[in-house]
């Protein structure tokens, strides 16, 4: 089963997977990182270069979870902007070694399996941050998404749209495509990381962890992952029936093994 570590506020949440992140690329100069965008992620971001300080990661590489397909890469929102702006320049990583789906529509049909090709010649993804959206979706992974699916383009859910029409001036401006890693992708690194924070989360993290493996929530894929922490805050666990043995779990947990 997953590791479930419940923490005080997302502040928490984001040092303590830095430190994770920072140890391994002490471990690994060239260490490979799967990169989630949106809010959820931003706390790791943030607490990422106090934890790097010292670090070189020059050799760093990245690969983000997707892109809007359609969207002008320049445009704030697309997700090559918003890596750019979020990871790469805080972190004074290599923009050559960062990759995003491309979204462009010339040559889409054949773009997922040209980054899938990518990420396996790189060795494949060490360590891969997580969000999960409020019906269960991870990338853009909606419902009913195969467990053995990989980078693909998909049609975004009227609930993802509105959801992420916040970064937008309305929902019209949210393309309606994306081009996001399958489950069966997200599944092939060597560890997982998900975090969740607040409320609205909270039945969503239950079903993934808790709940029944189901393409209904493709957040439920985790538990098919040998290596998974999930780090989420007092309110995103207030749904979850073992919080108390998570809890105990976590505070004997020997400090060497790490996340």
């Amino acid at each position: 089963m997953a590791e479930i570590v419940i923490v005080e506020n997302r502040e928490a949440a984001g040092e303590l997977v830095a430190a994770e992140i920072a140890r391994l690329i002490r471990a690994r100069p060239d260490a490979v990182l799967g990169l989630a965008t949106g809010s959820t992620p931003l706390p790791v971001y943030e607490a990422l270069p106090a934890e790097l300080a010292g670090v070189d990661v020059s050799q760093v590489r990245g690969f983000a979870l997707d892109e809007y397909v359609g969207l002008d890469p320049d445009h704030p929102e697309s997700y090559r902007s918003v890596i750019r702006r979020e990871v790469i320049e805080p972190l004074g990583l290599d923009p050559s070694r960062v990759r995003v789906p491309d979204g462009s529509l010339p040559g889409i049909e054949h773009h997922g399996d040209d980054y899938d090709a990518a990420i396996a010649e790189a060795g494949g993804v060490d360590l891969q941050i997580l969000g999960i959206g409020t019906d269960g979706h991870i990338g853009f992974n909606e419902p009913g998404s195969s467990f053995a699916s990989r980078t693909r383009v998909k049609t975004l859910t009227r609930q993802t749209r509105e959801d992420n029409a916040r970064f937008f001036e309305s929902i019209d401006e949210v393309p309606m495509h994306c081009i996001t890693q399958g489950l069966g992708t997200i599944l092939e690194a060597r560890h997982l990381v998900l975090l969740a924070f607040g409320a609205g989360k909270a039945d969503a993290v239950a079903g993934a962890v808790e709940g029944p493996v189901t393409s209904s929530l493709p957040g439920s894929a985790i538990q098919l992952h040998p290596h998974v922490t999930v780090v989420v805050d007092e309110a995103a666990a207030s749904a979850l029936a073992d919080a108390d043995y998570y809890r105990y779990a976590w505070a004997h947990k020997p400090q060497w093994q790490g996340l």
